[in-house]
């Protein structure tokens, strides 16, 4: 049997995973890194911890799996997407942390660039609206904030990219400074209509097109490399951003097929099929994905706080013990009693992308326990699952089914609710990675291993769908309230 070594450097973790040649999920090891809260509201990610818990996690899937080195043939990288990192090439040294997407800092910057009216030109350009979540605006902080990096920037001894970049760089030592379509989209600085960087959007935010990475479809071999060592030298195949890579790993080919990705945040995106449609407001329009020489479009929406709210309960509230017990706690009491959470903790995103909202809990009353807390934080899930899809029915997409995935999908009692509050039937994944699998199913593209997205499709046996129990007009009254509770939130 052979295996493809599958990297997925998300948010929270870094993980290594071995899928075998008929795409099922043989072993995984993960690593977490550090995160870094300089200032309120900012997020950092260090990149050579990044790029040693990498290695790190490969090197333990190797023991653990047992499998030969010698069996391993590829290498296929999904990715945080809007963190950016700007890097030396002299040295190979990073000038600054990685800026997450979750960092705020970059809000003046585009709130001024809004004010001077850049947001109709961007959007048009991008598919998207000018935010701090999407990379430049923490590039432009970079380039200005950090004593002489303008001027090596100017002088081309600077490199910038999102994740994806910053490790095929390195496993490439240094040989191929590279991107995929899907991460170039989310930078603000990429045409979705050319498929280039865009040099009106460069010099928007004073960004020297020398430091920006190549750009290639998902399914081509970037390059390269023995992992620092750890394997034979295998190619580097199959590349793109986490959620992309989920839609790719759902097979939402065709358009009308969605997906929702429970992670850190969260992200829904609707295969909109072969041509750029302007989202409606308080989505955007994304490069979906491209292969086999087509590029496929989605509608998305992102949500800062889904499983990070859960851990939010464990870590600083202390509620629970683990995400496991958030489950057994929403089902011991019929209901939140009233209560909502909205985890505004870091601004809200779509569809009200309002960075300065505050997160709150309200409705609480003198009976209300850590149960009613933990299960309206789970309900915070799937009412902004469904203001995003709210938003896409609306905007005239027929949508066919929504495909859901990630860790928090375990949970019986979110899905359940999931489905009562869109009062629509959902289908659970029988496979948890579906970023890494879709990065897989890439890579395999680019090695030949399918012929096309058809073959692909056949690989799909299992099914889990999950009807809506709850009556109609009980999930209108929950959401309404919902719907209350956010508007507290928002700065007027």
């Amino acid at each position: 049997m052979k295996y493809t070594l599958a990297i997925d450097q998300s948010t929270s973790a870094t993980k290594a995973m071995l899928f075998d040649e008929n795409t099922v999920l043989f072993s995984r090891s993960s690593v977490e890194h550090n995160q870094y809260y300089p200032q309120p509201g900012w997020v950092e990610h260090d990149p050579w911890e990044i790029l040693s818990n990498t290695y790190l996690a490969v090197e333990q899937l190797l023991k653990k799996s047992k499998v030969q080195k010698s069996d391993i043939t590829s290498v296929a990288i999904t990715n945080q997407r809007e963190t950016a990192v700007v890097w030396d090439k002299r040295t190979g040294k990073p000038v600054y942390n990685g800026i997450v997407w979750q960092c705020n800092r970059g809000t003046k910057i585009c709130d001024d660039l809004i004010a001077q009216g850049y947001e109709p030109q961007v959007l048009e350009k991008t598919g998207l609206i000018i935010n701090p979540y999407f990379s430049a605006s923490g590039i432009k902080w970079i380039l200005d904030n950090v004593k002489g990096v303008k001027n090596d920037a100017r002088e081309g001894h600077l490199l910038l990219g999102t994740i994806d970049s910053w490790l095929i760089w390195n496993f490439t030592s240094g040989k191929v400074h590279a991107t995929d379509y899907t991460n170039a989209c989310r930078t603000l600085l990429f045409n979705i209509n050319t498929l280039e960087w865009d040099s009106e959007l460069l010099d928007l935010f004073t960004v020297p097109s020398g430091m920006m990475p190549g750009v290639l479809p998902c399914d081509r071999v970037y390059g390269t490399t023995t992992l620092n060592g750890l394997l034979p030298e295998i190619p580097i195949a199959g590349v793109l951003g986490d959620s992309h890579g989920a839609l790719v790993g759902q097979m939402c080919f065709s358009g009308g097929m969605g997906k929702a990705t429970y992670g850190t945040g969260s992200s829904i995106a609707v295969n909109i099929g072969e041509e750029a449609l302007p989202a409606p407001r308080g989505l955007v329009t994304s490069v979906g994905f491209a292969a086999k020489g087509k590029v496929f479009y989605e509608f998305e929406g992102n949500i800062h706080c889904t499983g990070a709210t859960i851990k939010w309960l464990q870590d600083e509230l202390q509620l629970i013990d683990s995400a496991a017990e958030s489950e057994y706690l929403a089902t011991s009491v019929e209901s939140t009693d009233g209560v909502y959470l909205v985890p505004a903790f870091a601004g809200l995103g779509a569809p009200w992308w309002d960075n300065s909202a505050k997160a709150l809990i309200c409705g609480m009353n003198r009976g209300t326990g850590r149960a009613h807390i933990v299960r309206a934080a789970l309900e915070s899930i799937a009412y902004q699952i469904k203001d995003l899809l709210s938003l896409i029915r609306e905007s005239g997409v027929k949508l066919q089914e929504l495909r859901v995935d990630g860790g928090p999908v375990k949970n019986d009692f979110l899905m359940q609710f999931q489905a009562d509050i869109l009062q629509a039937k959902i289908n659970r994944s029988p496979v948890e990675e579906a970023s890494a699998l879709g990065a897989v199913l890439m890579g395999g593209l680019a090695l030949n291993c399918w012929s096309d997205l058809k073959d692909i499709t056949s690989l799909r046996t299992d099914n889990d769908y999950i009807t809506p129990k709850m009556p109609e007009k009980k999930a209108d009254t929950l959401y309404s309230g919902w719907k209350k509770a956010v508007e507290r939130t928002l700065f007027k």
